[in-house]
């Protein structure tokens, strides 16, 4: 597969990365299965994939150790990000960026992982209560001592703080790019992830302009719009009731119908390459820029040798004005 350069720490991954929350969180959580998971991070790294995306609060917990058990004999195989600045509670969600936190937090994702070093240490959100240079900073030293290879910044746009799986967050807020530009000044970003897909194009404006004008690497989470673009969802199916999906104003059976257009754009293009409306979806991602590594998240063997085939996709000058002639995503993303 071929590679990508993260921002300024110059680490290489795989084009295509692997989100690893659908194994054990907002997606069906109370049926996760982890023996077929683990099959699936195989799968990836069989595929070329080497960037594996997980947090500490996905389960909460549980995601850093099917990581670790899967990466137990092929670590070096792998590019592991994770995650630190939140925490689940029965009723809420709570940034927490405080910099004794931030060590402490290290400290236990490393053992979950079982791992000497995290490659991207990515900080979820922003606590509007500690000042970002000092949880930056906090981070930045976790770097020095060798724990850390690299930084990012996470859930980076101006819809991060309204959406995802638990109810009544409290303090939680998305990243801006004045607050970037500070964190920059303190230690490098290496890396920003953000939403990027067909349907949620925000991005484009400033965010990715932004880091590819300083070389900061651009993960891009949800690229296959919560899985509406691979296709394999039909309106008026339904989801579980643990399902973020489920509580969506975007995925409920009419706006679902209203946006099949969208889907079938991409499989008319798939068609004429061989290749799934997912793969199509990914390979637009990709298509974004040289930094720009999407991270579609699955727990299916299947779908992870899928998504990894994107990186072969290239797509003309003609698909890539197909897919800008596609009609605007109907119902709110909020």
């Amino acid at each position: 597969m071929e590679r990508r350069t993260i921002g300024a720490a110059a680490l290489e991954v795989g084009a295509v990365g692997l989100g690893c929350m659908p194994m054990s969180w907002a997606y069906t959580a109370s049926r996760q299965d982890g023996e077929s998971s683990l099959r699936a991070v195989h799968a990836a790294l069989d595929s070329g994939v080497t960037l594996l995306d997980t947090a500490d609060m996905y389960g909460p917990f549980t995601n850093e150790l099917l990581v670790g058990r899967a990466l137990k004999e092929r670590r070096s195989e792998a590019f592991v990000s994770t995650k630190c600045g939140l925490l689940v509670g029965e009723q809420h969600v709570v940034a927490n960026g405080r910099p004794g936190y931030v060590r402490r937090a290290c400290d236990t994702s490393l053992r979950r992982l079982q791992t000497d070093v995290i490659d991207l240490y990515q900080l979820h959100r922003v606590d509007p209560e500690v000042p970002l240079e000092e949880t930056w900073g906090a981070m930045a030293e976790l770097v020095s001592v060798g724990k850390v290879r690299s930084l990012g910044l996470c859930a980076v746009g101006a819809r991060a703080n309204r959406r995802g799986g638990a109810s009544g967050r409290t303090g939680i807020h998305s990243v801006t790019l004045s607050q970037l530009r500070r964190a920059q000044q303190v230690f490098p970003v290496s890396c920003v992830q953000a939403e990027l897909s067909v349907w949620s194009t925000e991005a484009l404006d400033a965010l990715l302009p932004w880091c590819s004008a300083r070389g900061v690497g651009f993960m891009a989470a949800m690229p296959l719009g919560n899985g509406f673009l691979s296709g394999t969802l039909r309106p008026g199916e339904g989801f579980e009731p643990d399902d973020v999906r489920a509580r969506h104003p975007r995925f409920t059976a009419e706006m679902m119908a209203a946006n099949q257009p969208i889907v079938v754009g991409l499989r008319r293009i798939g068609e004429r390459h061989g290749a799934t409306p997912a793969q199509v979806a990914l390979a637009w991602v990709l298509a974004q820029g040289a930094g720009v590594v999407p991270v579609p998240g699955t727990k299916r063997e299947h779908w992870a040798r899928e998504n990894a085939g994107a990186a072969e996709l290239r797509l003309t000058d003609e698909d890539m004005a197909e897919i800008a002639a596609l009609p605007q995503a109907l119902g709110s993303w909020d």
